[in-house]
């Protein structure tokens, strides 16, 4: 049970309100549009920002956020970046049909929408709300429900103004991933942004997103992302979301997925920045005899945060989900993770499997790490499990008597961990990527690949 939170919250939450006042509303928006925002904003107001008196927050503290000026992003302001400065990223090079926004507003000429025919959608969201707002309206901000951590979700409901939207017709399959590529420019400190995202996969349809987030700047920025997905029956969808922001910046971000019968979803959460970043991840498996998985692998040093909190909500029978999240810590970073598998009583022959694992390369680095079940049927196969170790020192000196240097070996032994997440990536250019990006980083940070 969410304790109740019982610190004042208008010192912290006075600016956005005020300014969500002074900025007003287009005209040019439906109804129904402003409703969503004004309800997102009322409920901001009834949340306020969570503080570690309430219970999915109190192993994070994001008081260092509130104090932060709020500038949100409105418009598009002038930028140098270059299709050649996009390249320098990770998965910049990487084949794909690709929507690039830049401080949350979408960058034409830096974006490539490929080819679309036969009901086939890949547009900006703020696109796809001048000109085809009826049939967003059944799905915008329909997924993110209302709950008790729903804060940031309310906030970008609020003030988002671009993201993509994506839409994938009934048998269709997707060739290339879809990269959804954004990347901050903005200096100052406070700068936040909201991008929203809507994917719809409609039945028998196969679809790979790729979510990532970089930055050219070291500033205290904010991104505050929200995306929703809907797989239809029998959809197969596959989601990466590659957070390596600065390490200045705060990510707040949140996952709604809602599963048809016989889908097969499966979701990866790679964390490698932010000074403070926090994952919510929400799937509900609507339909009988569908399969989610949800991988997850956080990389932190110094004084970062890494915070998983998911819930994956069993409504159907004869549904599959299994949930593996590893963390890599150093100095005096934190990781955290909270997983829930909730399985209803109509959710009988259930199989569902949570494990978190994590490797702690310094005696000043901590997790908290809670899995739980919460289970409402009698015919159920569900287990779920947490570790947290350090390099294996007999494994070490197996490497090193086989003439192996002690920092390649312990590198060795980090990516072998690192692994074990990367390789459920099904899409082979994807995982290969990522797969060196991990390695080239391990060689690149003594701290990293070294105990203390």
């Amino acid at each position: 049970m969410t304790r109740p939170n019982t610190v004042p919250r208008a010192t912290d939450i006075g600016a956005y309100l005020d300014k969500f006042e002074r900025l007003g509303r287009s005209s040019s928006e439906p109804a129904w549009l402003a409703s969503l925002r004004e309800a997102g904003i009322a409920r901001f107001g009834e949340c306020g920002f969570p503080t570690l008196r309430d219970e999915d927050w109190r192993f994070t503290n994001v008081a260092p956020l509130a104090k932060l000026p709020f500038r949100p992003v409105m418009k598009r302001t002038a930028d140098r970046l270059t299709a050649e400065t996009l390249a320098q990223f990770p998965l910049g090079k990487l084949a794909a049909t690709r929507l690039v926004f830049v401080n949350g507003h979408f960058a034409p000429e830096l974006s490539n929408l490929g080819a679309q025919s036969g009901g086939l959608k890949i547009t900006s969201l703020a696109a796809a709300l001048v000109s085809d707002a009826a049939a967003l309206e059944p799905h915008l901000a329909r997924y993110a429900k209302n709950e008790e951590h729903s804060a940031f979700a309310a906030l970008n409901a609020a003030f988002f103004q671009d993201g993509a939207f994506i839409q994938v017709p009934k048998g269709r399959a997707v060739g290339p991933p879809v990269h959804l590529f954004y990347v901050t420019t903005a200096t100052e400190s406070g700068t936040a942004t909201h991008p929203r995202n809507l994917i719809l996969a409609d039945d028998g349809s196969r679809l790979t997103v790729i979510e990532s987030y970089v930055a050219t700047v070291g500033s205290a920025y904010f991104t505050n992302a929200v995306t929703e997905i809907v797989a239809g029956e029998g959809a197969v969808v596959e989601h990466c979301k590659f957070q390596d922001e600065s390490t200045a910046a705060f990510h707040l971000s949140a996952l709604y997925a809602k599963l048809g019968a016989r889908s097969n979803f499966i979701s990866h959460s790679i964390a490698t920045g932010a000074r403070l970043s926090r994952n919510n991840l929400r799937t509900e498996l609507a339909g009988e005899g569908l399969e989610a998985i949800l991988n997850g692998l956080y990389l932190t040093k110094g004084d970062q945060l890494a915070d998983h909190h998911m819930i994956v909500d069993h409504a159907k029978a004869h549904c599959a989900s299994h949930e593996y999240f590893n963390g890599i810590l150093d100095d005096k970073s934190k990781g955290v993770f909270h997983g829930r598998i909730l399985v209803r009583p109509d959710a009988q022959k259930t199989d569902a499997k949570q494990t978190n694992k994590n490797l702690l390369l310094s005696d000043d680095a901590t997790i908290d790490t809670k899995p739980q079940l919460e289970i409402y049927a009698d015919d159920v196969k569900c287990t779920h499990g947490a570790t947290v170790g350090q390099l294996n020192e007999e494994s070490i000196f197996y490497l090193r008597s086989r003439g192996i240097g002690a920092e390649t070996a312990r590198q060795m032994l980090i990516h072998s961990f690192a692994g074990e997440i990367i390789e459920r990536i099904r899409h082979q250019p994807l995982r290969e990527e990522l797969d060196t990006l991990i390695w080239h980083r391990l060689e690149q940070n003594p701290h990293l690949a070294a105990t203390k």
